[in-house]
């Protein structure tokens, strides 16, 4: 990185505390939507984009009306593609996440995945469960290179060429499995490895750091992952999924 450059900002927000039928948020989430909403005008926000789901668009709308702005549709950034590529059947005409299952995690991190590297999605963990790990992960990447492009940051190798530095701020409000997904993306680690051991709570906060001068080639940096001061500072609880409470 050349000394001096300049940092672009990815922030990546999944959707406040939800009701997923009909598609909304709670009274906490839009509290919490609230909370964050005051954070990101203070830090500033050049561009927000929102999954077409009516719940990340409520949990981008607190940061829109501070910020002036209207939140663009990514429609690649929706659970539903998540969904259909990285589920499993559960009977009953059920699904779960692949990495919820009983024996995901074990199989997921086991030594036939660790082994295999960036094709990962030939474990037969994927076959035997017909999983679309390998289709899930190619969609995914394709439309996040084309986005990051627009943004001056063209995929090369195991990071970004800066064709256009910025300093821009830019936010996303998402999802938790597209997000565990997208951030394997943009960080170059296997799936498997961001599904287990990552995750991001109900309106927290991951911050991605684009850093380079044009030219330059950029490695993208986590800088905070699933932060949740915004709910702290507004006195509101902090959890974790709902379940554990700090």
């Amino acid at each position: 990185m050349t000394k001096g450059a300049k940092t672009m900002l990815l922030y990546i927000v999944r959707h406040g505390d939800p009701i997923y039928n009909p598609d909304s948020l709670t009274e906490r989430g839009k509290l919490q939507a609230a909370a964050l909403g005051k954070r990101l005008a203070r830090y500033g926000v050049d561009r927000i984009y929102s999954s077409p789901l009516v719940r990340a668009q409520q949990t981008a709308e607190p940061t829109c009306i501070l910020m002036g702005k209207t939140a663009q549709i990514l429609e690649w950034t929706s659970e539903s593609i998540a969904w259909e590529y990285f589920t499993v059947s559960l009977g009953e005409k059920r699904r779960g996440w692949c990495f919820h299952t009983a024996d995901g995690p074990e199989r997921l991190r086991g030594e036939e995945v660790e082994s295999l590297g960036r094709q990962w999605y030939k474990a037969s963990y994927f076959r035997d469960n017909h999983i679309r790990a390998e289709e899930g992960y190619n969609k995914i990447r394709t439309a996040s290179d084309a986005f990051l492009a627009e943004l001056g940051y063209v995929h090369e190798g195991s990071g970004y060429r800066v064709r256009a530095h910025s300093d821009e701020r830019v936010a996303v409000f998402c999802h938790q499995g597209f997000g565990l997904s997208w951030l394997g993306v943009l960080l170059d680690i296997p799936l498997p490895v961001t599904w287990t051991s990552f995750d991001i709570s109900h309106s927290d906060l991951t911050v991605i750091e684009f850093a380079g001068h044009t030219g330059d080639f950029c490695i993208p940096k986590m800088l905070t992952l699933s932060n949740d001061s915004h709910l702290y500072a507004e006195g509101l609880p902090t959890r974790y999924q709902n379940v554990l409470y700090f």
